[in-house]
């Protein structure tokens, strides 16, 4: 089943519960499918791949949103926000813990022998790449800093 299909049957049981902010994340998740298909110029299907980073942006413009608005104690308006990401997270893949993805970044050093923060780019390319959709791209960064330094 299309990343399409899964939210337009979720939109429905949202609409059915009457549940506000679900139909807000699955709308937002639905509009963006829409604006990305439309730009490609023809109506082919988005690939996987596409629909995962997709998703993954707006998780990541929901967390900053509501960590913008906590810095400034609007709390009330950082409370949607989360619960919008809590949403929207169920159509990406499930996500690796820390030692995972560490032992991912570990295995990759290894392989490309790099030796320091002038070799970060070149990990974190083949990190993320290979854990595509499974890791936040501010985690992977974090451990290989840690990892190159």
């Amino acid at each position: 089943m299309s990343l399409q299909d899964q939210v337009m049957t979720e939109m429905k049981t949202a609409m059915k519960a009457k549940d506000k902010v679900a139909l807000e994340s699955l709308r937002a998740i639905k509009s963006a499918l829409l604006l990305m298909q439309t730009e490609n110029g023809s109506g082919e299907a988005i690939s996987e791949d596409a629909e995962i980073q997709l998703v993954q942006k707006l998780v990541k413009q929901r967390k900053d949103s509501a960590a913008i608005f906590i810095e400034q104690g609007r709390e009330d308006l950082a409370a949607p926000e989360l619960e919008q990401v809590a949403i929207i997270e169920k159509f990406l893949p499930e996500q690796l813990s820390e030692e995972e993805i560490e032992k991912v970044v570990v295995q990759t050093i290894g392989a490309t022998g790099a030796a320091g923060m002038k070799d970060m780019g070149k990990v974190m390319g083949m990190v993320s790449k290979e854990l595509a959709g499974q890791a936040d791209g501010k985690t992977i960064s974090m451990i290989v800093k840690k990892k190159l330094a």
